[in-house]
């Protein structure tokens, strides 16, 4: 054998020991783990009676790791001192949990930790891990069961707290915005249904809370509330299905502050409806003032003439049965200036009004330096209405399909309250779809009760169109965009035309909704529905 067939086999042999070596060191490609980790062994076991320790720990046959702890660990009762909970980050073999607060006696603790443990590599939860211990001889095993609903919505909010309150000698209703519960569980982030376990006997109240905090007591600013209508008896065999609602806020003013010349601003909180502003301090007899809506805050705007050299002015701010002094600090500041705005601008509907707005109070409109035509060039007839509050002229006009309308306005067309005009012609051009761009709905209602509003919202629950229905007729939807629409029912039980959330120190649960099937409108045609009532 020469010397080059004797390199070439030696290459060969070496080529396919490195090929062998490489295909025993590469993956097979498995099946993947699937599979969640097991627990081994608690210390104490769980069930476990008599509690005297301050940890817990909970070992598993793998490396886990914890996640979404704030969200899917609740324990019931709540501790005034949360635990710690290990690892909070990186991966173990077991889980510590260090108690804090003294617990006591004959109390039955249940961890629900959720979804929140995983292994490490393919992240497989172990599911809905409870521990539970008691500080007694027993484990209380009552439990009390039913589902959360939504009272607008078609669908719950996830991540809701539903909690039991003693009802004993010191139970009051205000007890929701002060304490803790006594048991609480949450639907996590899948179901709508809840189960409240290791329950003592005994007389509770029952409420649902979205938390806005976390911190398992009612904020009306931030959380929404649902509650059971009369007490319950634990043991029980009943479900139980709650409704969850926002409050409307309790009507409350904040202290006024001078934000620029001659204008002060009121905040409130809740709805400023016959929200009342006097001023206490002493005026010259030429004295005036203002009051308008700011338009992207929950605020009042007073504005007065003439400046004063004052200090500071006094005012009485009340609605209802809030009343409250305030003092407003004064000092010279530049006015605003007056500037028009106007809304909508290029497309508009055939049902919405041309407003047109000022920066500061306007006093004086002449429609007469208003020009409106139609892409005929022919004048449009309108009529104004003025809004005081909103500072804003609704110029009202007949349109048709397929139009394009020009509006000038022409200087000193509008004055404000500091007798400011405005110096610039203004121009906007406005036009109007086709009808055949559009589609319709008609729905015809059976077992109706009256009076009710039909809305068609969007997939977030925002209202695009609504009807007010006080009798049995067919009720039409002319001029809808294409898109897809739920209906929503708002049963009106007491006729004010809107809407009546619940609230809980009064006892009244929210006005009753309906849903149907969604509908989808399409361009230059039409749907007939018929929604039956149970």
């Amino acid at each position: 054998m020469n010397k080059t067939l004797s390199n070439f086999i030696f290459a060969v042999i070496i080529g396919l020991v490195f090929i062998s070596c490489a295909n025993r060191g590469t993956p097979g490609g498995g099946p993947k783990d699937e599979i969640p980790p097991s627990i081994i062994k608690s210390e104490p076991e769980n069930y476990s009676t008599n509690f005297k320790g301050d940890e817990i720990r909970v070992y598993f046959d793998e490396y886990i790791k914890i996640k979404d702890l704030s969200k899917q660990l609740i324990i019931s009762p709540p501790m005034k001192t949360q635990p710690d909970v290990t690892p909070t980050s990186g991966a173990s073999k077991y889980i510590s949990i260090k108690i804090y607060d003294t617990l006591p006696p004959n109390t039955t603790y249940a961890f629900n930790f959720g979804n929140s443990i995983t292994d490490n590599n393919e992240g497989n939860p172990y599911p809905y891990y409870r521990y539970v211990l008691s500080t007694g001889n027993h484990i209380d095993s009552l439990s009390v069961n039913g589902n959360i609903v939504d009272a607008l919505k078609k669908e719950p909010e996830t991540f809701v707290n539903v909690a039991l309150y003693e009802v004993d000698s010191t139970f009051t209703d205000s007890i929701i915005y002060k304490e803790t519960p006594k048991y609480i569980t949450n639907t996590l982030d899948s179901v709508t249904t809840f189960s409240i376990e290791n329950l003592k006997p005994g007389k509770y109240m029952l409420m649902a809370l979205k938390d806005g905090n976390g911190d398992n007591k009612f904020q009306q600013k931030t959380d929404q509330i649902g509650f059971y209508k009369s007490f319950i008896e634990v043991p029980t065999d009943s479900s139980y299905s709650l409704k969850l609602f926002k409050e409307e806020q309790d009507f409350n003013a904040t202290r006024p502050r001078l934000i620029s010349g001659e204008k002060i601003a009121f905040g409130y909180e809740g709805d400023f409806e016959n929200m009342k502003i006097d001023i206490i301090s002493e005026t010259p007899s030429e004295f005036e003032y203002r009051i308008t809506k700011d338009p992207k805050a929950d605020t009042l705007n007073y504005w007065y003439k003439p400046r004063l050299e004052v200090d500071s002015l006094n005012f009485r701010v009340s609605k209802n049965d809030f009343e409250k002094e305030f003092t407003a600090r004064i000092s010279e500041q530049k006015r605003d200036t007056l500037l028009i705005g106007a809304d909508p601008t290029g497309s508009i509907s055939y049902n919405e009004d041309f407003k047109i707005s000022g920066t500061t109070p306007l006093l004086n409109f002449d429609a007469s330096k208003v020009i409106m035509m139609d892409k005929d060039s022919t004048a449009v007839t309108f009529t104004s209405v003025f809004d005081t509050i909103k500072n804003t002229y609704f110029l009202k006009f007949d349109r048709t399909e397929d139009n394009k309308y020009e509006i000038e306005i022409l200087p000193e067309a509008f004055e404000d309250f500091f007798g400011d005009k405005n110096k610039d012609t203004l121009s906007y051009s406005l036009r109007t779809q086709k009808s055949s761009d559009f589609g319709y709905a008609r729905f015809t209602l059976v077992n109706a009760t009256y009076p009710l509003i039909v809305q068609l919202t969007d997939s977030s629950g925002n209202v695009k169109a609504e009807k007010y229905v006080d009798k049995a007729e067919t009720v039409d939807f002319l001029n809808l965009s294409p898109s897809m629409y739920s209906i929503r029912i708002i049963h009106d039980a007491n006729g004010n035309q809107k809407y009546d959330t619940g609230n809980y120190l009064k006892k009244l649960q929210p006005e009753k909704v309906s849903h149907f099937q969604d509908i989808e409108i399409r361009a230059d045609w039409g749907i007939q529905e018929t929604l039956t009532f149970k």
